[in-house]
């Protein structure tokens, strides 16, 4: 495990005021289940549909935090990237997000403090009829520059 390279996501020093990011992702079933179990969340609005329609919705929606985990994964595995850590969120969810939507992120880095190792991502998305559907900004720590391990390990021989 110690010799194996894990690959990180890029450093402050690397990253730039004015990158974007633009991806989208499909909300199944699957992964609505998954979500429901694993948090023992039995809100009728997320899966019933007799309910779900009986409400302004008129159908089962996505949790807000299904979708924010959607944008948690674009900081984590995109920008920056793996080793990345997300200190601050300020999201806002104008309309809902509906069961089989395809919904398109944009993410904007629009501030960037070296002094405290901070980034401002800008993060939009919008569902297949250009809806906005998230909307806000994200405060995240991109990694951090690893240690050699050989300075580490060998510290001691001199």
């Amino acid at each position: 495990m110690l010799d194996k390279k894990r690959k990180l996501g890029r450093k402050i020093k690397d990253l730039k005021v004015g990158e974007t990011f633009t991806t989208s992702f499909s909300v199944e079933d699957r992964d609505l289940l998954m979500y429901l179990g694993l948090t023992d969340d039995a809100n009728p609005l997320y899966i019933q549909h007799d309910y779900a329609s009986q409400t302004p919705f008129k159908r089962p929606i996505v949790p807000s935090v299904m979708v924010f985990g959607m944008v948690s994964s674009i900081v984590s595995m995109h920008l920056p990237g793996p080793g990345s850590h997300i200190i601050r969120q300020d999201l806002d969810y104008p309309k809902p997000v509906y069961h089989y939507a395809e919904v398109r992120f944009n993410v904007e880095l629009t501030d960037l403090d070296t002094n405290e190792h901070e980034v401002v991502l800008h993060v939009t998305g919008y569902d297949e009829e250009g809806d906005e559907v998230v909307k806000g900004s994200l405060t995240v720590q991109p990694p951090y520059e690893p240690s050699s391990m050989n300075a580490t390990s060998l510290e001691n021989f001199y």
